[in-house]
């Protein structure tokens, strides 16, 4: 992870992150005022560190008491935070909920830390989160990750020179290498050349440092071992073999995760003696430095290292260009200095909203530390442009007080391209997309996996003598793409610009005044023949968007053919020489138009993930056109992008679309449609469109579903039922009933929220019985569909179908059956409480997505 050196005392870049999973965040003891005893309490904590006894805790803000059972120490502390973790070694024995100063409710837990010290603590447990940024990728990134991976797989096979060659030469043809190379504009050969310049390095290293005859033909390097009492004392370093490669681990205990590039077993000679440790080989490709930042991140993998195996006590650092290679002892000061630094930027990740303690104000973002004044580090920093619109964005505003004066120009000159206007724009949609994004934490309730007594959390189903563990939910990356998506939009570039006045400018949008000027003399025939089975408005919408510079918004109302004008519309644009790019927020809706495009052989390339990709379009995907062709080389590559139209599953953000539709000039609107009958039409006209929509034609408005077997269902109802008492069994199935609303709280239907999700079984129940009385009075079971807003409904009614003799229904969100046609679809509300509360969406917009 590169970090963002203004803003922590954190100052190295390195792949080690600080832990931010739903079961991380480990923080470690420092002194607090008022602590009595301090002394003996530090020696405990320090003759624990790194071993597998109690936690220490991060001291911050409400009283909390230390009662050691075996160690009569006792200490006052204002806030006692301890986090989450696989690995924390504490069970819950009691949780209580009290109430604070404030008024707000707190889980107070009492705990015990270890079998071998036992003690009791009043705590205070948080969420975490943390905002994640990438680097852009460059040359010298990319051939770092070559460069890496041809070492680690020589180490696990020869550094021969001829093998060697080999290895770069089969790397730099990899496809995911090919298509960085084709991102970033580079030349394959080039990039293989330079990659060949290293590889004496690699054969020089391997001959000092692995398979020699004696312990004394290894080179002699200076270490300090903590083992030895941290005497610099000199050692003969064998490198024996390779166990791992980019192992990734996950540390609960020390709230740090990473991947070590080479995870080799070393020998340490020194005279007669001899040590096997297993440590972490770092690779670098740049300047032979040895710095403080590489050599802390060395200290920080033996960290991380103590999660699998035994204390490494050091790390080896390697220089690929010179073959050069550097001990790094990890002394204890080090590791806690590091703890600490990384304890402060935890917080500052951790505490992202700031809400007012009275109640009364706005929730805003929280400030980050203090800006650094180091003009030399920040002149390097990937991140300083995000860093200089935090701090005037979100902090400063127009306030140069609180900025140290060295930073305030670099800060002036990286955000002077923005206005006002586009400051705020950032700091609000910032602020929004953090609230989503706890939200959702909060949601999981994996916190409640940690306040929950031992005795009901663990389960033991293996013999205790073997372990398993279980990394799960690496990410959530919810919140990362938008939140790159916004700082890329205040970027200084020609591309952000023009999005900057047409999204938060409102600059309107600018179309061609003539037709002709866009439209290939070639193309016109082709163009008259797609055009001609459209009604008005598809036809008005196709004109629009070939007239447009910027954008144009087509409001496709239920039923209008949003699918057929998207699909009209990519067999215009391709006759007419143009490459297309094709969007949309789920896979399914891509999909729909792909299957359409296929028949009128249109080229396409279908970008994403192929396992979510429909099956008959999965032949159309970059990786089985990539392996289909077997392509190696750039050149291929090119010819295979230049010569498709790219159709990729990004994401399509209906706020977007509802901000520009405010320049009514760009926007073309469908309201003939072909899926309802006039009943139905009616619901969402008066709803939703303002008596917009009207049918395609009389058949359209008047058309009923047949039920073939109806008279026959109905005179079996009447029998099961009297009909006085239970009219709607009757009225629900009346093919001249179109619409039907039923009113569950007289059954009762009460809804479940549990764990999982919201569901109403009552709801799943009914629904499944309307599905087999629609299928008895002759209904195809491919021609139902049933739609809930909820998973855990969804999967309620999935198990109750199951259990039936109903046979494959389809079952599916809104978003899921957005362009679909079915001739029944009944819709599972979920919601029925007491107190009437519905969703949040549902009361921003009630009507949205129902119509």
């Amino acid at each position: 992870m590169r970090t963002a050196r203004r803003r922590v005392a954190l100052l190295f870049s390195c792949s080690v992150a600080p832990c931010c999973s739903d079961f991380t965040w480990r923080q470690f003891a420092v002194s607090a005022p008022g602590m009595e005893q301090v002394d003996e309490l530090e020696m405990l904590m320090e003759r624990s560190f790194g071993q597998k006894a109690a936690p220490a805790a991060e001291l911050s803000f409400v009283c909390v008491r230390f009662r050691f059972q075996k160690k009569k120490v006792e200490a006052s502390f204002p806030k006692t935070v301890l986090s989450r973790g696989m690995d924390n070694r504490y069970l819950v024995l009691a949780v209580n909920i009290v109430q604070n100063e404030e008024g707000n409710h707190e889980k107070h837990l009492i705990i015990t830390a270890s079998q071998s010290l036992e003690y009791e603590e009043l705590c205070v447990l948080r969420n975490d989160w943390v905002l994640r940024s990438s680097d852009p990728a460059t040359r010298q990134m990319l051939i770092g990750t070559v460069l890496h991976e041809v070492f680690q797989k020589a180490i696990s096979d020869s550094f021969d020179p001829e093998k060697l060659q080999e290895l770069a030469f089969k790397t730099v043809q990899e496809i995911r290498h090919l298509k960085e190379m084709y991102r970033l504009n580079l030349n394959q050969d080039e990039i293989k050349q330079e990659v060949e310049e290293y590889l004496p390095s690699f054969s020089k290293w391997a001959g000092d440092f692995m398979h020699k005859q004696t312990s004394t033909d290894f080179p002699e390097m200076q270490l300090s071992l903590p083992s030895d009492g941290s005497n610099n004392s000199t050692y003969n370093i064998e490198v024996i073999n390779s166990l791992d490669i980019e192992e990734s681990i996950w540390s609960p205990r020390f709230g740090l995760k990473g991947k070590i590039d080479v995870t080799v077993g070393v020998k340490i000679h020194r005279g007669s003696k001899t040590k096997y440790k297993i440590m972490p080989l770092e690779l670098k490709t740049g300047k032979e430095s040895n710095s403080i930042e590489h050599r802390s991140q060395l200290v920080l993998y033996t960290l991380l290292s103590q999660e699998r195996r035994d204390d490494p006590e050091a790390g080896l650092l390697l220089y690929l260009k010179t073959g050069q290679m550097y001990p790094v002892p990890a002394h204890h000061l080090d590791k806690r200095e590091l703890l600490r630094l990384r304890n402060q930027m935890a917080f500052s990740l951790f505490h992202r909203i700031s809400k007012p303690a009275t109640g009364e104000g706005k929730t805003k973002l929280a400030s980050l530390p203090q800006i650094i004044e180091e003009q030399q580090t920040c002149k390097y920093c990937s991140q300083m442009g995000k860093c200089a619109l935090y701090s005037r964005a979100v902090e400063q505003q127009m306030d140069d007080s609180s900025v140290l004066s060295g930073m305030l120009p670099k800060i002036k000159e990286e955000i002077q391209h923005l206005k006002p206007a586009h400051l705020e724009y950032f700091s609000l949609w910032c602020l929004m997309l953090t609230l989503e994004s706890q939200s959702k934490d909060n949601k999981k309730n994996h916190q409640n996996i940690w306040l929950t007594p031992a005795s009901e959390m663990n389960l033991s189903v293996l013999p205790e003598s073997t372990l398993f563990r279980l990394d799960q939910e690496e990410k959530n990356c919810d919140i990362d793409t938008p939140l790159g998506n916004l700082s890329k939009l205040m970027e200084n570039t020609y591309a952000s610009q023009k999005l900057r006045d047409l999204i938060i400018d409102f600059r309107e949008p600018q179309f061609i005044s003539y037709l002709s000027s866009v439209l290939p003399h070639d193309a016109k025939d082709t163009v008259a023949s797609i055009l001609k089975g459209l009604n008005k408005p598809q036809r008005q919408a196709m004109k629009k968007v070939l007239l447009s510079k910027d954008y144009t918004l087509i409001v496709g109302m239920p039923g209008t053919g949003k699918t057929t004008t998207i699909c009209t519309l990519v067999r215009i644009l391709y006759a007419c020489g143009f490459s297309v790019l094709l969007t949309s927020y789920t896979h399914s809706a891509v999909d729909n138009i792909l299957l359409k495009l296929a028949k009128f052989k249109i080229g396409f390339l279908r970008l994403g993930q192929t396992q979510k990709v429909h099956p008959d379009i999965q032949k159309f995907t970059e990786e089985e056109v990539c392996r289909s062709k077997s392509i190696k080389s750039l050149a291929v590559l090119e010819e295979l992008y230049n010569s498709q139209t790219e159709i990729r599953a990004l994401g399509m953000s209906e706020s977007l679309f509802k901000r520009l539709e405010q320049n009514k000039n760009a926007v073309v609107q469908l309201t003939v449609q072909y899926r309802m009958n006039s009943k139905i039409m009616s619901l969402s006209n008066k709803l939703t469109y303002e008596g917009k929509l009207e049918c395609g034609s009389d058949k359209v408005a008047n058309a009923m579903i047949n039920l073939p077997n109806f008279k026959d269902v109905k005179l079996e109802l009447e029998f099961y039922a009297d009909y006085s008492e239970n009219p709607w069994l009757i009225g629900v199935f009346e093919p001249n009933n179109p619409v039907c609303f039923l009113n569950t709280d007289k059954v009762p239907a009460p809804e479940q929220v549990e764990k999982g999700g919201v569901s109403n079984i009552t709801e799943a129940k009914l629904i499944v019985f309307l599905t087999s009385v629609f299928i008895k009075a002759g209904c195809n079971p491919s021609d139902i569909g049933i739609i809930a807003p909820y998973r855990q409904q969804l999967k309620a009614i999935n198990d109750l179908l199951a259990h039936s003799s109903i046979g494959m229904i389809e079952v599916n969100t809104v978003d899921k059956y957005q362009g679909r046609d079915k001739s029944i679809i009944l819709v599972s509300f979920v919601r029925s409480n007491k107190d009437g509360t519905v969703c949040m969406a549902c009361k921003v917009n009630p009507y949205r997505r129902r119509t």
